[in-house]
């Protein structure tokens, strides 16, 4: 390729902030440089070109992105920097006033990154190509191959709810997907690749059909009549779209997991009616309870915000409550932050940053104590485990089917491997369960080389 030879451009590293789906993105931008003969490394290499992909969830997120352009100048000053993803969207000058940026690309535009950087040279002002976006209306099909063990793999993008504290609508733009024959062939190919699982995700999954008129009850039914793939996890679904049908299929399903992740935010019925959420806690209740009815092994997280205005002593006592009373396994905890141009920034109460902090340290040990306590109610049981690529400290890592993260001696054992655990012991402090190998599946004999 020409525009290559010109300033021999030959490397490329990527760097991903926030979800999962940036992470299934970034895997396909990387696809799209390796097309073009680039050398990809890892971020902390020497590279002509460094790709970050950003998240503005937080103000934390657009921090980060700053520390990784800077190191990313250390390893290589003349190096070409390109930062995409949302805060790209949001604040496209603010990341142009970051020294070492060469290129910031916008949500309509983040897959054209090659021929948009044209070949490479870096001047002495920052392009920015970024446009409104409501025309970011096509759908862009990405899928991970990092671990390959598991595949993140996109079935949806935008948004169209409107919460209180919430950019991403104003980042990705309006929901869209693509139909369920579509994602069915990119499952495939993350078959044929020799992965065992897959993950879907999006912004908002649980709104999968929209264009095309199906549903995500449709989507699902069709994965899990797909040959060869054993382990189907849905990242997130909203509770107002994770419907009893949903949740009666998931119980019978040959391959989806025993595991959901349903954001709650808040446990008080009058925050949440405050960030314009589409549920009240009698719902979210009544989910929980069906999910346990049907699998009474299955793992259940809680995504909960800290400090949002508004947010009383009393109110956030409520969400305290409302958690410990639920049969759920864990929480990501968020701690609220303000961001441009969401409603939120008009309410009165701000909770003060400490107040919101120590909330967020209340929740957290609650959530340890959670993890811990549903990980150690299945200590001396057998459950299957997708082993892992990498070994460590002389063990193998995997995660079983009720997700639950488990460590077992390497000995023989190779990876991309499902067996039966049997679940030994728990320390606290930990995060694995140890675990012995009491059988294989069968039908799981082969792994990758």
């Amino acid at each position: 390729m020409q525009q290559k030879k010109n300033r021999n451009i030959s490397s490329v590293s990527f760097y991903t902030l926030g979800c999962k789906l940036n992470f299934a993105e970034t895997s396909t931008l990387k696809r799209q440089f390796r097309g073009r003969n680039f050398e990809i490394k890892p971020f902390d290499s020497l590279s002509d070109v460094y790709v970050i992909n950003t998240c503005s969830v937080t103000l934390d997120a657009n921090r980060d992105c700053r520390k990784v352009v800077r190191s990313a100048r250390r390893r290589n000053p003349d190096a070409f920097i390109v930062v995409t993803g949302c805060y790209a969207q949001l604040e496209p000058e603010e990341i142009a006033e970051i020294d070492g940026v060469d290129l910031v690309i916008g949500t309509r535009d983040k897959f054209d990154i090659l021929e948009l950087a044209g070949n490479f040279e870096k001047t002495d002002h920052t392009i920015i190509h970024r446009s409104d976006v409501n025309e970011a209306v096509d759908f862009h099909h990405a899928f991970s191959s990092s671990d390959r063990t598991r595949s993140f793999l996109k079935v949806q993008d935008g948004c169209d709810y409107k919460c209180s504290f919430c950019t991403i609508p104003m980042a990705r733009g309006k929901s869209r997907s693509p139909g369920v024959d579509h994602i069915v062939a990119n499952a495939q190919k993350v078959i044929d690749d020799g992965y065992r699982e897959v993950v879907l995700t999006g912004v908002n999954v649980g709104d999968f059909g929209k264009q095309s008129g199906e549903t995500f009850l449709d989507l699902i039914s069709a994965l899990d009549r797909l040959e060869g793939l054993e382990r189907i996890r849905i990242s997130s679904i909203e509770p107002n779209l994770l419907s009893e049908e949903i949740i009666d299929f998931a119980a019978n399903s040959r391959a989806i997991q025993p595991h959901f992740h349903i954001p709650l935010q808040s446990g008080s019925d009058e925050i949440l009616k405050l960030m314009k959420r589409r549920y009240r806690t009698d719902l979210y209740r009544e989910r929980v309870a069906s999910i346990k009815s049907l699998m009474p092994d299955a793992c259940i997280g809680v995504d909960v915000i800290t400090g949002h205005p508004g947010e009383t002593d009393s109110f956030f006592q409520q969400t305290m409550d409302f958690l410990q009373s639920l049969d759920i396994s864990y929480l990501h905890v968020f701690t609220y932050s303000e961001r441009p141009n969401t409603t939120a920034l008009d309410m009165a109460c701000s909770i003060p940053v400490p107040v919101r902090k120590k909330r967020t340290h209340q929740l957290r040990r609650l959530s340890d104590q959670k993890r811990f306590d549903f990980d150690t109610s299945f200590l001396g049981m057998e459950r299957p485990v997708l082993l892992e690529i990498e070994p460590q400290n002389g063990h193998l890592t995997g995660w079983t089917d009720n997700y639950i993260r488990v460590k077992v001696p390497c000995d023989s054992l190779q990876p991309n491997r499902i067996v039966h655990c049997r679940l030994e012991e728990r320390q606290p402090g930990e995060d694995m369960v140890g675990a012995v190998v009491t059988a294989n599946e069968a039908g799981a004999d082969h792994a990758f080389v």
